[in-house]
């Protein structure tokens, strides 16, 4: 972590263990929410309704593993994730194959 005025690390920052700071994530910013809005955009109508749904009624109070998720998933392809979507195949990683669920029946 670098100290705002100086740029510099600071010496508390040398001091925290990495595996705790996943966990300690802030809230996204207005601009990395806008980041993820334009990565939601798909080449398909279809998965944009779905995905913009989820990050506008889920996204900022879901877990922070289930973000992680979410962002890992907008990494697919389209084809893909609409074989997600559909049942036709299923993610390897349990926590997108949560995230999916949720996108397929987003009431649950």
């Amino acid at each position: 972590m670098k100290d705002v005025n100086s740029g510099r690390r600071t010496a508390d920052s040398e001091n925290l263990p990495d595996a705790g700071l996943s966990a300690l994530r802030c809230p996204p910013s207005t601009q990395s929410l806008s980041r993820l809005r334009w990565r939601c955009r798909r080449g398909m109508r279809e998965l944009d309704v779905v995905l913009q749904r989820y990050l506008e009624l889920r996204y900022l109070e879901a877990p922070v593993e289930e973000q992680q998720a979410f962002e890992s998933l907008l990494e697919e392809q389209d084809p893909v994730l609409l074989a997600y979507l559909t049942g036709r195949e299923h993610p390897q990683d349990s926590r997108q194959a949560n995230v999916i669920a949720r996108l397929a029946h987003p009431g649950s």
